[in-house]
């Protein structure tokens, strides 16, 4: 198995060319405090005043400008054509969580596509953060700490179902599939809620408040909830 270019013991803040916001990404940074850059995320970050540890992905939307401020062995290409620069980033970092920002605010093909990496790469704690939405893959079980009254969205990438306690409308008995059933705008309605899933194919939609207590429940003793 070929060594990931990033290696990291704490969280891992991945940033895209698509919008984000600066709060957003310094948000992300005071929970995940090494910055990689996917491609053209490069030039986002330095223009935020973040230069990134190191750039991973094909390298066609990285600026000449923003090449010239980074060190040349931080630059890491990857010629091959079969995947996106997130995908390419993604499964070339070794950390505990992967905070992804600039990924999901401008074209919906990109968006999709986001999405359908984190679906093949169950193994990866990644979570996209906008301003408005929090969005992971959940693992086949999980425990939420979360205020009742919490927006928490599912929505299936592949057939599966699922269990549940403290959501306003269980999942217990539903079929779920990308088209068929899906379970957007469900609520927690007690403190703690309890997932379990037939198989890792659930992208699980919280508020952006709701972030350090996501990093919490999908890496527990990590960082996130303090």
């Amino acid at each position: 198995m070929n060594r990931a270019i990033v290696q990291s013991q704490s969280g891992v803040t991945l940033v895209g060319g698509g919008p984000a916001g600066p709060t957003v990404l310094r948000r992300a940074l005071t929970l995940a405090p090494r910055l990689v850059a996917a491609d053209g995320g490069a030039n986002r970050a330095l223009v935020a005043g973040h230069p990134p540890d190191c750039v991973i992905g094909d390298l066609d939307s990285l600026s000449p400008a923003a090449a010239a401020r980074l060190p040349a062995a931080s630059l890491h290409h990857i010629a091959e054509q079969e995947t996106t620069d997130f995908d390419k980033a993604l499964r070339n970092i070794d950390a505990p969580f992967i905070l992804a920002v600039g990924f999901t605010g401008a074209r919906l093909d990109h968006a999709l596509g986001v999405m359908n990496v984190l679906a093949r790469h169950p193994q990866k704690r990644c979570l996209l953060v906008s301003p408005h939405d929090v969005c992971f893959l959940a693992p086949r079980a999980l425990t939420l700490s979360l205020r009742p009254g919490t927006r928490l969205s599912l929505f299936p990438m592949a057939p599966v179902t699922g269990t549940s306690s403290g959501l306003r409308w269980p999942i217990d008995g539903l079929d779920f599939a990308p088209d068929g059933r899906t379970g957007t705008s469900n609520e927690v309605s007690a403190p703690e809620v309890r997932l379990s899933f037939s198989a890792p194919s659930m992208l699980v939609m919280l508020p952006p408040a709701a972030l350090p207590r996501a990093i919490e429940s999908l890496v527990p003793g990590s960082a996130g909830a303090r």
